[in-house]
């Protein structure tokens, strides 16, 4: 079976100049001629979704991340969220118990999922834990920054519109992603994490995760503060929640701000606790979700990816209403 013709507006046009001015046999032939030249393909309309894995290679190494690309997309600039998974974890798993894929259909944005591979750690987890890879231009922040860089360059991201989230091991790299690059993201999301700096070695680490880090160990913000929302469990028996107290007020530069406490519940057994932080003018530059009942797991998220728990409040829901409020360019240093 023959491909369908298309002709160019300018090519209909000419048709019908033509059979208008009774030049019947040259319209006919431009018709049989077909498209003086092809035909533009709108993506707009019926362009699918892709899912595909990339590679960012640089001085820090090679990394493989899968980049989500929404359906339909025009090639205009859209935000960019870099997504982090947790130990044992993988960029499919995680987008699966997030669902963030669908909401960047519905919300339109772009997500990319860096791996780490086993070769980096043998249970898949970010080494937030290691002092080289809590620090700008080395490790693990160096590659993360990379990945997005490459995306801002490639797929035309929005760099104005730029964020990171993780969970667990993938939140604790997220906590270091907005302290060491304040200027490459506009906002952060850490749920089940740490702060950054909580621990430099594996000791410390399981330490950090029992019971918190000490207050002397963790390092003071100096530079701009990156608007960043938290969501922990109260009951979380891997990371304890402390964790999620001390990671939000480091990202917040500290309690010297007013905040507002709220509560609510989601008819499925899980309440929580929702605090906003203010800066001194009066902008919300933090949030944080204390979930009573919840364990070690994605709040709201779909059974069909690992560390999940679909009682909880949409954790993916709040994460990217929370990051769309912010941009770069409305940040003070």
């Amino acid at each position: 079976m023959s491909t369908p013709m298309l002709l160019s507006r300018a090519d209909v046009i000419e048709v019908l100049r033509l059979a208008r001015d009774g030049k019947l046999v040259e319209a006919m032939r431009a018709l049989t001629d077909g498209p003086t030249e092809p035909p533009v393909a709108d993506h707009r309309e019926g362009a699918p979704p892709s899912f595909d894995y990339h590679t960012v290679a640089s001085a820090a190494g090679e990394r493989r991340f899968k980049l989500y690309i929404p359906a339909g997309h025009d090639g205009r600039p859209l935000p960019l969220i870099v997504m982090l998974h947790g130990c044992s974890q993988s960029p499919d798993d995680f987008a699966a118990g997030t669902r963030m894929n669908e909401l960047a259909d519905e919300r339109r944005f772009l997500v990319a999922y860096p791996e780490q591979p086993k070769s980096a750690n043998p249970n898949n987890c970010w080494n937030w834990f290691k002092v080289g890879d809590q620090i700008r231009d080395l490790g693990e922040p160096h590659l993360i920054a990379e990945v997005t860089r490459q995306i801002l360059r490639d797929h035309a991201a929005d760099e104005d519109r730029v964020y990171v989230a993780g969970l667990s091991a993938g939140g604790a790299a997220a906590a270091i992603m907005g302290t060491t690059y304040p200027d490459l993201y506009a906002a952060v999301g850490i749920h089940s994490g740490l702060a950054c700096g909580a621990a430099r070695d594996m000791h410390a680490a399981f330490s950090a995760m029992r019971q918190g880090a000490p207050a002397a160990r963790l390092p003071v913000r100096t530079g701009p503060v990156v608007p960043t929302i938290v969501f922990h469990g109260d009951r979380d028996e891997t990371v304890n929640p402390v964790n999620g107290d001390q990671a939000s007020e480091q990202a917040s530069g500290g309690p010297g701000v007013r905040t507002n406490v709220s509560h609510g519940e989601t008819g499925t057994g899980i309440a929580f606790t929702r605090t906003i932080r203010f800066d001194d003018q009066e902008r919300a530059i933090g949030e944080q979700w204390v979930l009573q009942g919840l364990g070690h797991a994605w709040s709201g998220g779909s059974v069909l990816g690992s560390f999940t728990d679909p009682r909880g409040p949409d954790a993916s829901g709040e994460f990217v209403r929370f990051f769309l409020e912010h941009r770069l360019s409305a940040r003070s240093a």
